[in-house]
């Protein structure tokens, strides 16, 4: 065993830990560098998997609703799951089955400058006092955790899989800055066995990005396996359903004015725009509304924990944001049977927008092409709900959670058959 690894187990820093229970951990970590040294003996394959899962905390953000998901569901299929928060607290924490175990710093780590870095140190030192098969890295945001703990000793160091979440091309960016992320995403993501992408676009962007051919496409686990069928809206139904945290990148503004452009002189007067969700925004596009002259017909109701029942009694779903990821809000609307206007925003489009029958795509930013495109959804006959619905049957819950669990299983054997080389 190296010097490096035994100053960081020789520190008591780390308690055992039940299912469901929240566990005091310490924050310090001493770098241990890189060893060939490996623990006597092979992995028991009769030994349930061990995943940890590394969180900032149960805020109400996409990559920590997947997390959550995705743990709940290992855990039902038999793994050891723990989920690691800096700070165990958030309205997705209820969220959490009791067989997935919570471990957590003694000093919450709140979001905040260097706070990524930090619960990286703490969950490398979770690691090195109580080993797991897997640390999975959920989203742009905690890539640090996996810089940090593809890092460790071999013989403690996990197989460590990344996921990608957001997009990785900005047009937003600009050239320089740009290059100065994909630098950064190399130096994390560097040393990991696999990252993980949600489409086939996301992987080809992250393998170049990389320079080396590591990355999977795995779909969104957007849906549980007892989703609901979808019914088809009424003829006369012309409401509007957008969700989402109420922040700039989500360009509610934009829907907004699309909505008055679409409305204006008296047009489509049976039309009205649901924009689910709560944010810092509220104010700002309350106010928007009330000059555009719309406020009587546009509706913010807050958070809901589910958005389902909007996507029932709405007509038509829009993604009107700057940027993101893989949105799971737009695999929940076709789900329910309901097409979309989406701002190219996303490689999300390309995989789940392929005709005009599921939705349209418009340019980011542009409120007249996005209300022409509205427009043109809502005289359309109502599109089949069915086969929207069966479009996005890969993205369900249970197949993709096994689909993490044998890429693991794949890359822990390929980790023990080198060792033994």
């Amino acid at each position: 065993m190296s010097e490096a690894l035994k100053k960081i187990l020789a520190e008591d820093a780390f308690v055992a830990i039940e299912p469901g229970v929240a566990m005091p951990v310490p924050l310090s970590l001493q770098h241990a560098g890189p060893t060939l040294q490996l623990i006597d003996g092979d992995r028991n394959p009769a030994k349930p998997r061990s995943i940890l899962i590394a969180l900032h905390d149960f805020s109400l953000g996409g990559t920590e609703r997947i997390a959550v998901r995705l743990a709940n569901e290992w855990a039902k299929i038999g793994a050891a799951v723990t989920v690691f928060a800096g700070a165990a607290e958030g309205p997705l924490l209820t969220m959490l089955n009791p067989m997935v175990a919570i471990a957590r710093p003694a000093t919450p780590i709140m979001r905040g400058r260097g706070s990524q870095w930090r619960l990286a140190a703490a969950v490398a030192r979770q690691i090195a006092r109580d080993p797991v098969d897997g640390c999975f890295v959920p989203g742009n945001y905690h890539w640090p955790v996996a810089a940090v703990v593809s890092r460790l000793p071999l013989s403690i160091r996990p197989v460590v899989i990344a996921q990608i979440s957001a997009a990785l091309r900005k047009g937003q960016r600009g050239p320089i800055r740009q290059f100065l992320y994909d630098v950064r995403m190399r130096k994390l993501l560097g040393n990991v066995d696999a990252t993980v992408a949600l489409c086939d676009p996301a992987r080809r962007q992250a393998d170049h990005i990389i320079g080396a051919r590591r990355t999977t496409t795995i779909m969104l686990p957007a849906l549980d396996g007892g989703v609901a069928r979808p019914s088809a809206p009424a003829a006369a139904n012309q409401r509007i359903v957008a969700a989402g945290r109420l922040v700039p990148e989500k360009g509610f503004d934009t829907l907004i004015r699309a909505f008055a452009l679409m409305t204006a002189g008296e047009r489509n007067p049976a039309a009205e725009l649901v924009i689910v969700g709560e944010g810092p925004d509220r104010v700002r596009l309350t106010a928007l509304a009330i000059d555009l002259g719309v406020s009587d017909r546009v509706y913010m109701p807050g958070y809901v924990p589910c958005i389902r029942p909007w996507l029932d009694a709405s007509r038509l779903f829009v993604l009107s944001s700057r940027f993101e990821g893989f949105p799971a809000v737009m695999v929940e609307a076709l789900a329910a049977g309901r097409p979309i206007v989406a701002t190219d925003c996303t490689p999300a489009t390309t995989e789940l927008l392929p005709n005009f029958t599921a939705g349209r795509v418009v340019p980011i930013d542009d409120a007249a092409e996005m209300a022409r495109a509205i427009a043109a959804m809502l005289a359309a006959a109502p599109s089949d709900p069915v086969r929207l619905a069966a479009s996005v049957d890969g993205y369900r819950l249970e197949p993709v959670a096994q689909q993490y669990l044998d890429l693991l299983d794949r890359l822990d054997t390929a980790r023990w058959a080198s060792a033994r080389v």
